[in-house]
């Protein structure tokens, strides 16, 4: 994975390469299955602390998935997200935003579906979308788009300040293996559903999305929520990475488990006499 910091370009990225891991296919999926396990124990401990009084109560994880159509966002829900409980998970998606989101400030939809204390929340697109879509399909105007990146910025550092651990992940593909991603779709029933022929309508305004993604990176890819390029050609890969950057985040909250409140020793007596 890429961490983006200063200089940092888009356009010179790898979509293929495989950053900081040597194994291949075979043995990233093996990697996965084997830290999913950690992965949903921390997890759990997270949901745990959320449940007393203490100073690690009022954590939580927000993943933030960003990526062209077909990046694998889907996948990355089913195979790192969804090796965990999930009652600890919160997920969203934003899409066209309806007449009354409209009629609010675009973070109001956004805010509503920010994960509780001791949960993992998902946003699969999100308020990025924006500032992509909103810059691309010229849906506001350029002063209202240059405006949002500082709010953005102001909201995430809101988030991190009250305990959310944002981890914010684009999926790099290229625009071939998008092409036969897509083709694989409409060969397969059992994958019609999950095209949109939207989708090549996006795809026909490639350049102006990645041009707006090096403006996201650019101004938004801050301390407190850096952005995380992933090459996502090999969906091994993308899914070994982001679970990566998961674990990352569960450990760097330096959990414990929540002590008891009450007389352990008195409770099994009481529970042997029962």
């Amino acid at each position: 994975m890429l961490g983006v910091g200063a200089g940092f370009r888009l356009s010179e990225t790898d979509t293929r390469a495989t950053p900081g891991y040597e194994g291949h296919k075979s043995d990233g999926q093996r990697d996965l299955a084997t830290a999913a396990a950690e992965v949903d124990s921390l997890q759990e401990k997270l949901f745990a602390n959320s449940l007393f009084e203490g100073p690690d109560q009022h954590r939580s994880i927000l993943l933030v998935l960003q990526g062209m159509d077909s990046s694998g966002k889907g996948g990355i829900v089913r195979h790192v997200v969804g090796s965990v409980d999930p009652g600890g998970v919160t997920h969203a998606s934003f899409k066209k935003p309806t007449d009354e989101e409209l009629s609010h400030d675009f973070l109001w939809r956004i805010r509503k579906h920010l994960p509780a204390d001791g949960q993992i929340g998902v946003f699969d697109r999100s308020h990025y979308e924006d500032v992509l879509a909103g810059r691309v399909l010229n849906l506001a105007s350029p002063e209202e788009i240059d405006g949002r990146y500082g709010v953005i910025n102001d909201f995430e550092r809101e988030l991190t300040d009250h305990g959310t651990t944002v981890v914010k992940v684009f999926l790099n593909i290229s625009p071939d293996e998008q092409k036969a991603r897509l083709g694989a779709r409409l060969e397969r029933p059992d994958k019609h559903w999950k095209y949109n022929p939207n989708d090549i309508d996006s795809r026909l305004l490639w350049n102006q999305y990645q041009d707006a993604y090096q403006v996201v990176f650019d101004r938004t890819s801050t301390e407190a929520a850096p952005w995380h390029v992933v090459p996502a050609d090999h969906k091994w890969y993308a899914r070994l990475a982001v679970q990566r950057l998961v674990l990352d985040a569960l450990q760097n909250l330096h959990q414990s488990w929540p002590a008891a409140d009450y007389d352990i020793e008195a409770e099994k007596a009481r529970l042997a006499a029962s």
